[in-house]
């Protein structure tokens, strides 16, 4: 015999419910349920949806895009000026790759004409490396594929978070890849392209689809079949950006959808500084492990 209690409405405490409001939870009885674009909510999370876009405001605090497709259409821009300028200077001959991978150990590259050329890894200063590499690219279907997978995830995530807030993610995500390809990497094999920060992206869409019990089974399925890709081409596919910049994903979009409505913003920038220190942490880390 089930010896569950059922919950009573937060408004009407005399009544049971087995409803829940799907933005924060609360049961509600059915002359509380208020119809949303994903299942029921309760009236005061209908009031407050209703101030927050009078506000111009998200749902998860950040400021509405007039256009939630500009900050996606920027990075393309950035990516695509440096494909052009490492392909129109050598391509993966070109200096530029060497100045802009991640490398983790400087190395000593030798050029087709017999020339040696020195190349300057982060444990050498050249810290923007890991940076600089999430922009890079030097085959085409490479780029090619990161801005599709840019183009058709950032507009969604930026409609849902703000423009601020998107921005954050695809930096900070990228920022978590290459945290993962400085530790777990050959130091000498250089690292270069977007895909941690796209691989954050799907870790940070599918987190908000389940919060708000959307239909995420087309998620998981593209999710899975970059998965997949990713380890049947662990050979010359950066398996470690990946896995790090879906986990760094996952980590900010849970702080951006579960911190307090009191002092969201607060808590927000709270973890996400907490989350840069990680990051920054492990990479004095690793510095010092390699110096």
């Amino acid at each position: 015999m089930s010896t569950e209690v059922a919950p009573y409405c937060y408004r009407h405490p005399d009544r049971e419910t087995h409803i829940s409001c799907q933005r924060c939870g609360r049961p509600i009885c059915p002359d509380c349920m208020r119809q949303a674009a994903v299942g029921f909510q309760c009236p005061t999370c209908v009031q407050e949806g209703a101030r927050s876009t009078r506000q111009g405001r998200t749902t998860y605090g950040g400021k509405r895009s007039d256009n939630p497709a500009l900050t996606s259409q920027v990075l393309i821009g950035i990516n695509v000026a440096v494909w052009v300028l490492i392909t129109a200077t050598g391509g993966a001959a070109s200096v530029w790759v060497d100045r802009l991978a991640l490398l983790a150990v400087g190395r000593r590259v030798l050029l087709p004409d017999g020339s040696i050329r020195s190349v300057e890894g982060v444990v050498d200063g050249a810290w923007w490396q890991l940076v600089t590499a999430m922009f890079t690219h030097v085959d085409l279907m490479h780029i090619a594929f990161n801005m599709l997978a840019l183009w058709f995830l950032g507009p969604q995530l930026e409609a849902v978070v703000g423009r601020a807030r998107f921005l954050t993610l695809y930096l900070l995500s990228g920022l978590m890849g290459s945290a993962f390809v400085y530790w777990l990497t050959p130091v000498f094999t250089p690292t270069v392209g977007a895909s941690g920060a796209i691989f954050g992206l799907m870790g940070a869409l599918l987190v908000i689809a389940i919060k708000v019990r959307a239909d995420y089974s087309q998620i998981l399925v593209w999710l899975g079949l970059n998965v997949m890709i990713t380890i049947l081409g662990r050979g010359f596919i950066s398996w470690q950006g990946h896995l790090g910049g879906l986990v760094g994903g996952v980590l900010i979009a849970l702080v951006f959808v579960y911190s307090p409505r009191s002092n969201r913003s607060v808590w927000q920038v709270a973890g996400l500084a907490l989350l840069a220190v990680l990051v920054l942490g492990a990479v004095v880390g690793r510095t010092l492990v390699l110096v």
